[in-house]
């Protein structure tokens, strides 16, 4: 079965159900409209507060985005990439493309011109659809983006080097276009982070998605009642296929513009919504917030809210008792992944497992996992090797790169780059990045350890450990160090509260500073890297001189 048939069955079942809902609170005008009267408004800078479609209008948005594109040329194995926020016509557009039997192709919307030139020139993608915060960036590279390929525009007032969405679709059949589908074909093209620079293009075939996705609802037992809160850009697996666990469960879901604590608690609120999906940075502001007495939790309608979980990157023991002291009834689950494995849940706590917080958990829904040392060898249980998962979610290749696929795939096993340890009831715990991990001296140094020890310091919100260059011991730990608001904090703190870890472990090094995060909330270690790393390797030569 192949994810486009579950949107097909719930528009048969449950078509006038809303399927999905649009918020986006930075609007003051709150009058609720559906897509068609969206669809009237002329102005490009109205953004209604809230928009909602049913199943049976995502269908057939989904159809006529498919049969415009199959009008245009569009065949089976064509890529078409995607570069838009969130919004309710990124989904209908997404499908609409598996529908045609090409692979969708998500850009991050933070690239630049030149890395949207670079992913769109790798994927060899025939088609990009961009929404008017794009405009910029498309007309940059105009003549070289739109050179055999048709730039499509969703917005109002369509620039000249591009067609309009909106009429392309107008006169296009609501009907499928009957397209045949396996789980063989390949779906969709994703991306690496590109944290150490230009990004590698993923490839997946249907299996993957239709994997993802069952993995989704089961994993977390999302029925017909729930309502899943979605606030990461959609273009990235982890927000996508946290939400095909509601397309599998024929429920609905909230599409949220904005990251605040009270934006993020008043739409749980007032959609009543059951599943939030966060990022650490926005757990710990909401405790941040209540901390302060910004506001009470019974200033909002939380209730019904039964599950919360976090993924994306390690989660620090501290925050997750820090939120049950506030939220003591909710289940709560881990889910570690990457785009290599269509997204998270390869590796999942499991919400009746909160006692082994700090676990990334076990293998989830038919997976399999290992943990191997240098020479691909399964290392005793107790220690630290690389984590390894095999499983249908499986990409089948960075497109267009042998090299680093079989760098990457052995017999079957995907290669995460991952170090991490087993602990003697099975549940696997993640210790660091392999590149990640510092040598100082001929000893290993995992940083992830060193984070969630100073995360327990009552002024610190958040860090990020790195290893910076060392004249002597090769690499040394630093400490990169963001305080709460409202707080002060000296080294001679950090350094005297760092006395109760071992010595070899003590950062050698503070930087208090803002920590970097990308759009999914993990740490941009390479750019602190580079930030703080050459200048001081330059500096102590210097010094020595």
């Amino acid at each position: 079965m192949v994810v486009t048939e579950y949107l097909e069955r719930n528009a048969k079942l449950y078509g006038d159900e809303v399927a999905l809902i649009e918020l986006n609170p930075e609007d003051q005008d709150t009058r609720r409209i559906t897509w068609k009267e969206s669809e009237l408004i002329e102005s490009s800078r109205f953004q209604p507060y809230r928009r909602e479609i049913t199943w049976s209008v995502f269908e057939e948005k989904a159809n006529r985005a498919a049969n415009m594109l199959l009008g245009r040329g569009i065949k089976k194995g064509d890529k078409v990439a995607i570069i838009m926020y969130n919004c309710l016509e990124w989904l209908p557009i997404y499908f609409g493309i598996l529908k045609t039997g090409a692979i969708a192709v998500p850009f991050n919307f933070r690239y630049d011109a030149d890395e949207i030139l670079y992913c769109a020139e790798l994927a060899e993608v025939d088609v990009i659809v961009f929404g008017p915060e794009f405009i910029g960036r498309i007309e940059t590279n105009a003549e070289r983006l739109g050179k055999g390929r048709l730039l499509i525009y969703v917005g109002d007032n369509c620039p000249s080097f591009a067609e309009s969405y909106r009429e392309l679709v107008a006169d296009c059949s609501s009907q499928a276009p009957g397209i045949m589908l396996t789980e063989d074909d390949f779906g969709a093209i994703y991306f690496s982070s590109g944290t150490t620079g230009f990004p590698k293009a993923i490839l997946h075939k249907h299996r993957s998605l239709t994997q993802a996705a069952e993995m989704e609802q089961k994993h977390h037992e999302t029925g017909r009642e729930d309502t899943f809160l979605c606030i990461p850009p959609l273009y990235h697996t982890g927000a996508k296929f946290h939400w095909m666990g509601s397309l599998v469960a024929g429920s609905k879901a909230v599409l949220l513009k904005g990251a605040k604590p009270e934006t993020i608690l008043k739409a749980v609120s007032d959609e009543q919504c059951t599943i939030v999906w966060l990022l650490v940075p926005w757990a710990q502001d909401i405790l941040d917030a209540f901390d302060r007495g910004d506001f009470k939790i019974t200033d909002f309608k939380l209730d019904q809210w039964r599950l919360m979980h976090i993924g994306a990157q390690p989660v620090p023991p501290s925050l997750i008792k820090r939120w049950k002291e506030y939220f003591p009834h909710h289940q709560y689950d881990t889910n570690y992944g990457l785009s290599e494995s269509t997204g998270p849940g390869c590796v999942h706590l499991g919400m009746e497992n909160i006692h082994k917080v700090g676990a990334i958990g076990v293998p989830g829904y038919r997976w399999e996992t290992k943990i191997i040392d240098e020479q691909g060898n399964v290392v005793p249980q107790g220690e630290v090797g690389e984590l390894c998962v095999k499983g249908p979610g499986v990409m089948t290749c960075y497109y267009r790169n042998e090299e680093a696929t079989a760098e990457t795939i052995k017999d079957g096993w995907l290669l995460t780059g991952d170090m991490a340890m087993q602990d003697p009831d099975g549940f696997i715990y993640l210790v660091d990045r392999k590149k990640d991990v510092i040598v100082s001296g001929g000893e290993n140094i995992y940083p992830v350890q060193i984070e969630d020890f100073l995360r327990k310091m009552d002024k610190i919100k958040d860090v990020a450990v790195i290893g910076l260059p060392d004249r002597r011991l090769g690499e040394k730990t630093a400490a990169v160090i963001e305080i709460k608001e409202g707080f002060t904090c000296t080294k001679e703190e950090v350094e005297e509260f760092c006395q109760a870890l071992p010595r070899y472990k003590r950062p050698k090094e503070i930087i208090f500073s803002d920590i970097p995060r990308n759009a999914t909330g993990k740490i941009e270690k390479p750019k602190l890297r580079k930030m703080y790393g050459a200048d001081r390797l330059v500096a102590q030569e210097t010094s020595e001189a």
